[in-house]
């Protein structure tokens, strides 16, 4: 798991992204974001005997990272952030979801082009490259479209948390049952937006189907737009191991998205493996609004799954465990070079069937395993 943090957080930092350590327990005011009531559910609180003040331990760390963007750096231009630590949930994510996850991600401040979207996207597939896992499925899908309806109809916002967890079930009947007060437009919609999943692309593709299905609502076009370039671009290229799917429907995530959103799934886990989107607009509760975007990952979860290439590719080399200036000299070339060198008594390294520094020819030298 240490490895592939390493190999990971160097990834990021060939792409630009600098890593900041957030601390974990906070004033609440300092880790609260308007308008995400589900951040603050999953968050353990406590008193401060010195101050009195109600601290929080991180549930995620996302907004702490919007606030180093506002408050610390305050560049004008693009900044990119990544992190790995710990984040204390309250209530699991889910049924197989541990409640002290190793968060590791990256975060993009102050581009709201495209451009941004499928950076984050491209180091997210990048991430699992890096860990070997061979096959991933890409489910694209964006919250704007959500936020348009509710916009366009006073009665949504009554119903919203019910109307979405009918939506993300995508149960027909709760979405009629709940659908009561709403405008005839956002009734069918939403039920449209149960069916809207499957190949993003082509005259039947989901795509296609929304433009046709949906309100014709700006915002909704907008999107549509959106996710039709992220669709079309050559990130699918450059990755043809990735499935790309559209799921209108699938919101989940944190409430504090808002724009396109992404979910990757792999082989032998049940639930989303990265989850990442648009957050724009966060650092306002900081002083300082931007555009935003970025991913996470469980990196136990990853360490789990990865495969061979995320293993070490060079067993340990046996060295005999004696004060010799030539082996402790030969020692320390294959540790420079990135081998592990493990000195040994006389008994074990004898029986040692790895490979093993031996003397040959007035030289230390490895033999390979036997």
């Amino acid at each position: 798991m240490e490895r592939l943090r390493r190999r990971l957080l160097d990834l990021y930092a060939s792409y630009g992204y600098a890593q900041f350590q957030p601390p974990m327990l906070e004033y609440v005011e300092a880790l609260a974001v308007q308008g995400s009531k589900d951040l603050d559910q999953r968050s353990f609180k406590m008193v401060d005997p010195l101050s009195g003040r109600m601290l929080g331990f991180r549930a995620d760390i996302t907004p702490q990272a919007a606030r180093v963007d506002a408050h610390l750096l305050g560049q004008s231009g693009v900044c990119r952030l990544c992190y790995c630590a710990s984040v204390v949930h309250a209530q699991p994510a889910g049924l197989l979801s541990n409640r002290e996850p190793i968060q590791l991600g990256c975060e993009l401040f102050g581009f709201e082009g495209l451009q941004a979207d499928l950076e984050i996207q491209e180091l997210a597939l990048a991430s699992l490259d890096a860990a070997g896992i061979a096959q991933v499925h890409l489910n694209l899908t964006d919250r704007a479209i959500l936020l348009a309806l509710r916009a366009s109809d006073p009665a949504f916002a009554a119903a919203e948390q019910p109307l979405l967890q009918a939506l993300a079930a995508k149960d027909r009947a709760a979405l009629e049952a709940l659908s009561g007060g709403l405008k005839t437009q956002t009734t069918q919609a939403l039920m449209a937006l149960v069916g809207l999943y499957g190949p993003a692309l082509g005259p039947n593709g989901v795509l296609a189907r929304a433009r046709q299905e949906l309100p014709k609502l700006e915002q909704i076009t907008q999107s549509l737009d959106r996710l039709t370039a992220v669709a079309e671009s050559a990130l699918f290229v450059r990755h043809p191991q990735c499935q790309l799917t559209v799921d209108l429907a699938d919101l989940q995530g944190w409430d504090y998205h808002n724009g396109i959103m992404f979910s990757i799934y792999c082989p032998g886990h049940p639930d989303a493996v990265v989850r990442g989107g648009r957050y724009d607009g966060m650092g306002e509760a900081f002083g300082r609004s931007r555009p935003a975007t970025g991913f996470s990952v469980e990196l136990r979860v990853l360490a789990e799954l990865a495969g061979p290439s995320a293993e070490s590719s060079d067993a340990p080399v046996a060295a005999p465990w004696q004060d010799d200036a030539d082996l402790r000299e030969a020692i320390a070339h294959l540790r420079d070079n990135g081998r592990v060198v493990v000195c040994m008594p006389a008994h074990d390294f004898q029986a040692h069937t790895g490979p093993k520094l031996v003397l040959a020819n007035g030289l230390w030298q490895v033999a390979p395993a036997v």
